[in-house]
């Protein structure tokens, strides 16, 4: 299996929307300027959303207690280190109107109970 966020994979992604566009261009032949850009951009957005989920992923962040001491997450309102609560799954909208889906550690100051996910 490729790593996510491999050439290849990157690769094959834009094959498939210029396979797609043609495919969806030939059963829409009288399609407007319009028709064609939503078509476009409708697609796009399916792979850039792929892409900021395997990117956020493959991040430190998703799993912050393999960092080294002293760079690990700390709270934003007290400068505390974190303390790992768990594992999470957080649904996110991209821009684009798009789903992503992210299993993300999450975090909590023990000097002020404030909570991060997915922590910085």
């Amino acid at each position: 299996m490729s790593h996510p966020l491999d050439e290849h994979t990157w690769h094959r992604m834009t094959e498939e929307i210029l396979a797609g566009m043609r495919d969806w261009r030939l059963a829409h032949p009288k399609a407007t300027l319009r028709e064609l850009e939503d078509e476009l951009d409708t697609r796009w957005a399916r792979v850039r959303a792929r892409m900021l989920e395997a990117m956020a992923l493959a991040s430190a962040a998703a799993n912050w207690t393999a960092a080294p001491e002293g760079q690990q997450p700390s709270c934003p309102d007290c400068g505390q280190p974190l303390h790992l609560r768990g594992a999470d799954t957080r649904t996110l909208q991209t821009h684009g109107g798009q789903t992503l889906t992210l299993n993300r550690q999450y975090g909590s100051c023990p000097a002020c109970g404030a909570g991060l996910f997915p922590p910085r």
